[in-house]
C-alpha cells in the first residue's frame, strides 16, 4: 500500500507542479521493480502488508528443493534467471507455503510490484511478459509459462496471472482511484513493463547489440537483442523485452553508486551535513574535483565496491569490498578516484560477459544518477575502450520506456521509433588511449586481486557465521 499511496500522491503532485489538467492525460503506464510476489485472495484483499522484494534470500532450502528433480541446466537456459535462483518469485511463494501456510491457503493470484498498482487503479490482475519473465517459471522463447517449471515448485498454476503485452490497455482508473490519485476516472491504464525492460526501451533499446550503462545505487549493463545471452558459467540474467521477439541481457553489480556514497560519509565527513550545505558545499562535486586532480590509476590504489556483496557475474556471493595498494603517500583524493575507477572495473569484467557473446553498438549510453559526473564518463569511456554517451534522459530512462508503452497503447504512438528522437546528446566522451593502457594493465591486477578476495571473503564469512 506504501507503492499505491505514493504512486497518488506523486501523480497529484506531478499534476499540480505541471498544470496539466488531468483531462489531458491520454493513457499511464508504470515500470516497476521486479521479482516481487505480492498475494490477493479471491475476493481481492491484500494478504500481506510486507511482502519479499527482488533481493530478498530467504527461499535457500526451496531451492535446493526445487533443483531436486529439475536440474538448473534445464532452467536457467530456458528462463534466463541469472540472479541467485531464491530471488526468483517462484521460490519466494515456495517459502511462503512453507513457512506461512495459512496466507499462502488463502492465496488466488500473486502480482508483480507495478501490477499491484494497476490492480488498484483498475481492478485488473494481470502481468506482462517481461514481468512474468522474472517469476522463475517463464519460458523465454515459447514466450509463456512453461508448465514443467510450475509442476516442479509444486505451486497452482492457477495463481499466476494472466499474461498479456506490455503496451496493451488493461482496463481504466476507476472512480475510487481517480479520487485517491488525481488521475480522471475512464483514464486508459497500459500493462506497462519490468524496470529493466522499460529501462532498456527508454534508453533507445530498440535494435541487435544497443546496449547502456545503469549507474545508480547498483549497477548492470543491458543489451538487447533477439537471442537471450545466457551462458551457465557467468550467469547473465535476461528479461523479455517489450518488442516480442527482443530480449534484454544484463550484467549487473550490488553496489556501485552506494559504494560512491559509503566513500561519501566515511572519508568526506567534512563535506555532508548541515554545516556544508550552509557553506554551498555540494559533496559530491567537490569529490569530482578530487578525482580530476589524481591521474588514471590513482597512484596505485585499488578499490574493490563489492561493499553488498557479489552478482552472479562475480566469484561468490561473499565477496567483500576493500582497497589494494595503499601506502603512506596515498591522500584522500586517490582513494575517491580510486572508487570511481573500482567501481567502473567491476563494470568492465561483466561487460566483457555480454562482448563474449553479441556484437555491440558502437557507444555505450550511460544513465541513472551517476552518470551526471563527467570525471566518472570519462573514466567509464578510458576503461570500457568505447565512446560514453550522455543524453537529456538520464537517470528517467525508465519512465521514458513506461511512457512509450502508453503512448503506443492508446494510439499516440505507432511503435517505438520515436524514442530516438527524445533523446538529445549533451556530451560523449571517447577513451583516452594513454588512460587505457593503464586501465588494461591494472585490470588483470584487479581480477587477479578479485579472484584472491573472493576466497578469502568466504573464509571470512565462514568466521563470521560461527560467531
Amino acid at each position: 500500500m506504501d507503492w499505491w499511496n505514493h504512486v497518488c500522491e506523486a501523480t497529484r503532485t506531478l499534476l499540480a507542479k505541471s498544470g496539466v489538467s488531468a483531462d489531458e492525460i491520454a493513457c499511464a503506464a508504470l515500470s516497476g521493480h521486479s521479482l516481487v510476489a505480492v498475494p490477493i485472495d479471491r475476493d481481492g484483499k491484500l494478504l500481506q502488508e510486507q511482502v519479499p522484494i527482488w533481493c530478498d534470500m530467504r527461499a535457500s532450502d526451496q531451492v535446493d528443493r526445487f533443483f531436486d528433480t529439475l536440474s538448473y541446466e534445464e532452467w536457467y537456459p530456458v528462463t534466463g534467471n541469472g540472479d541467485p535462483a531464491e530471488c526468483y518469485t517462484a521460490l519466494k511463494l515456495m517459502w511462503m507455503k512453507e513457512h506461512e501456510p495459512e496466507v499462502f491457503s488463502r492465496v488466488d493470484k500473486i502480482m508483480g510490484s507495478k501490477d499491484f498498482v494497476n490492480y488498484k487503479f483498475t481492478g485488473r490482475v494481470c502481468t506482462d511478459p517481461s514481468y512474468a519473465s522474472g517469476f522463475g517459471v517463464f519460458n523465454l522463447k515459447a514466450w509463456d509459462y512453461e508448465p514443467a517449471f510450475i509442476e516442479a515448485s509444486g505451486l497452482p498454476p492457477s495463481i499466476f496471472p494472466e499474461i498479456i503485452p506490455s503496451d496493451a490497455i488493461i482496463g481504466f482508473v476507476t472512480e475510487q482511484a481517480s479520487a485517491e490519485s488525481g488521475l480522471s476516472a475512464g483514464t486508459p491504464i497500459a500493462c506497462g513493463a519490468v524496470d529493466n525492460t522499460c529501462m532498456a526501451l527508454g534508453a533507445r533499446g530498440l535494435d541487435e547489440g544497443v546496449v547502456y550503462t545503469s549507474l545508480g545505487s547498483s549497477s548492470w549493463i543491458a543489451v538487447t537483442s533477439q537471442t537471450p545471452i545466457v551462458d551457465l558459467k557467468t550467469r547473465p540474467f535476461v528479461f523479455a523485452h517489450a518488442k516480442k521477439g527482443y530480449y534484454t541481457s544484463a550484467v549487473s553489480i550490488f553496489s556501485a553508486g552506494n559504494s560512491f556514497r559509503w566513500i561519501r560519509d566515511n572519508l568526506c565527513h567534512d563535506l555532508t551535513g548541515e554545516d556544508a550545505a550552509s557553506r554551498g558545499i555540494d559533496a559530491y562535486d567537490r569529490m569530482n574535483r578530487m578525482a580530476e586532480s589524481v591521474p588514471a590509476g590513482s597512484h596505485g590504489v585499488l578499490f574493490n565496491p563489492t561493499l553488498a556483496g557479489g552478482s552472479a557475474q562475480e566469484p561468490t556471493p561473499n565477496l567483500t569490498g576493500g582497497f589494494l595498494g595503499l601506502t603512506l603517500g596515498n591522500t584522500r583524493e586517490d582513494l575517491v578516484r580510486a572508487s570511481m575507477e573500482g567501481v567502473a572495473m567491476a563494470l568492465r569484467k561483466t561487460l566483457d560477459i555480454l562482448l563474449s557473446q553479441v556484437t555491440v553498438s558502437g557507444e555505450m549510453l550511460i544513465c541513472g544518477g551517476g552518470s551526471k559526473s563527467p570525471i566518472w564518463r570519462q573514466i567509464f569511456a578510458d576503461i570500457y575502450n568505447m565512446p560514453v554517451l550522455k543524453t537529456n534522459v538520464d537517470q528517467d530512462a525508465a519512465s521514458l520506456g513506461a511512457a512509450a508503452l502508453a503512448a503506443n497503447a492508446c494510439g499516440l504512438w505507432l511503435g517505438y521509433d520515436q524514442i530516438r528522437e527524445v533523446h538529445q546528446q549533451e556530451d560523449i566522451k571517447l577513451p583516452i588511449q594513454e588512460n587505457n593502457a593503464v586501465y588494461e594493465e591494472l585490470l588483470e591486477i584487479y581480477s587477479d586481486w578479485t579472484d584472491s578476495l573472493a576466497g578469502l571473503s568466504d573464509r571470512l564469512t565462514a568466521v563470521k557465521r560461527r560467531k
